[in-house]
């Protein structure tokens, strides 16, 4: 009877001892299990952050992709702001560097924890590709930035030309208008000589004293044949010159004008030299001389 009590508290021990090294063994499991979810957690959350860090890049990418791309949009930028353009680019890109080398240290993680997480491994790779399209995106905006740059010089440069092509013809213009003035003017002042007339009026004693008139004992009137005082004479123009009132009741051309091309009248009792056509009345002299009583 005691042989049977000593077995059965030796196998009660043995018995004991399996369960406990299974207890044991299980309770490992269990803290493994644990440690493997709790990494597998904080890589989901670190991907879950890494996932808006990376679409808020895109956001960035494409407001800077918005203001490159459209016509005109950099040039109404101000300098200061195509500046923080090309700033705001840089932080992009160095972000993008960041995200790169934390997503490498996830993967890596992933890898040396034996999981076989297919839901972890496809975030990881569509990151990938989001990042690499994004580095492409910028690398773009830059070229385009860059030959933005280049054409606002190049604008700039040929606004510049313009301006002093537009300087030079404004002087070119004033200075052709001025030409024109002096050539008008003096076209002007060579027609209204052409078409100057010179008429005195004076009695006889008058007209010979300013050697207009000249005459002797039996000799024929001459007019206008000597020095004569040119002073007396006033001068006027053929084209607006229809009448000239003598303030005498007797008057004579003593110069050589056709008489069908003017008419001596009375008005008021004072002879009016009125002429008829003046293209034939000027066409043998400038000058008109009226002999008055």
């Amino acid at each position: 009877m005691k042989k049977i009590a000593s077995i059965a508290i030796v196998a009660a021990a043995i018995l004991t001892g399996c369960n406990g090294d299974k207890l044991r063994e299980a309770e490992a499991q269990n803290q493994q299990l644990k440690g493997d979810l709790s990494e597998t957690l904080a890589t989901q959350d670190s991907l879950l952050v890494l996932v808006n860090d990376i679409s808020d890049g895109m956001a960035q990418i494409k407001d800077l992709e918005k203001i490159i791309s459209t016509p005109g949009g950099l040039g109404a930028e101000s300098t200061s702001r195509k500046e923080q353009i090309r700033n705001d680019m840089i932080a992009i890109q160095q972000a993008l560097q960041e995200r790169r080398e934390r997503l490498a240290e996830l993967e890596a993680k992933l890898e040396k924890s034996g999981g076989e997480n297919s839901t972890l491994k496809r975030t990881i790779s569509n990151l990938k590709a989001q990042i690499a399209d994004q580095t492409t995106e910028i690398a773009t905006l830059t070229n385009q930035l860059a030959s933005a740059n280049i054409k606002i010089e190049e604008l700039s440069s040929t606004v510049s030309t313009l301006n002093t092509q537009v300087d030079s013809l404004s002087t070119d213009v004033t200075t052709e208008r001025e030409l024109k003035a002096a050539a008008e003017a003096e076209a002007e002042k060579a027609t209204n000589e052409l078409n100057a007339c010179y008429y005195a009026i004076g009695n006889n004693k008058e007209l010979k004293e300013r050697n207009i008139l000249s005459s002797g004992f039996l000799r024929k009137t001459k007019v206008m044949k000597g020095d004569f005082d040119m002073n007396y004479f006033q001068t006027a123009d053929k084209r607006t010159l229809t009448e000239i009132a003598t303030h005498s009741k007797k008057a004579e051309v003593m110069t050589s004008q056709p008489k069908d091309s003017y008419q001596i009248v009375d008005v008021n009792g004072q002879k009016v030299i009125k002429i008829t056509n003046p293209a034939k009345f000027w066409q043998v002299s400038n000058f008109l001389v009226i002999k008055v009583d």
